[in-house]
């Protein structure tokens, strides 16, 4: 009987738990992806491109033959504030790609370790009235029906809390 008791204890938190560390995983997504579309218009980058305009718009208004010279500077120092944005914006894109790399190596890892952990162990019920249709595809890999209750298994949790949690972000994100 108390072994019974300590599975049902586990069981009622490790479903919230997985749910967390998958929403976890969907907002760190989201904001690798907020901070990689926030990169064109960063500080810097506002700065130089600001400056650029400005030298090209003076080397514009430079169209004498004898301020060639300097008109021509001017083009070389807007080309040269071209070249360090460009090398800016490629360190800020080299940094989200090795941000993305790190976060799905480390979603891929987790969902492993979380598959092996709960393979054939269910991680929640759910009375069976809640889910009538679906209750054969929520217990894939557990024992099925225990007490009137659907035991849900890992592979239909994590679809549903990565549903569920893209769902939430998607809704902060948009206010």
């Amino acid at each position: 009987m108390g072994d019974g008791a300590s599975e049902e204890h586990q069981r009622s938190l490790a479903a919230p738990l997985i749910f967390f560390i998958v929403l976890a995983f969907q907002f760190a997504s989201h904001w690798i992806d907020h901070f990689k579309k926030s990169g064109s218009v960063n500080e810097k980058g506002i700065q130089l491109r600001g400056e650029i305009k400005q030298l090209l718009k003076e080397a514009s208004s430079l169209s004498q033959p004898s301020t060639f010279a300097q008109a021509a500077k001017l083009r070389r120092l807007a080309a040269a504030k071209e070249r360090e944005l460009a090398k800016c914006q490629n360190l800020h894109d080299k940094d989200t790609a090795l941000y993305s790399q790190v976060l799905l190596a480390l979603k891929v890892l987790t969902y492993l370790i979380l598959l092996i952990w709960f393979w054939s162990v269910p991680v929640a019920s759910i009375s069976q009235q809640l889910v009538q249709p679906f209750g054969r595809l929520l217990s894939w890999r557990t024992a099925g029906v225990q007490n009137n209750n659907i035991l849900v298994g890992i592979i239909p949790w994590l679809i549903i809390s990565t549903r569920v949690s893209r769902f939430i972000c998607r809704l902060t994100h948009s206010k």
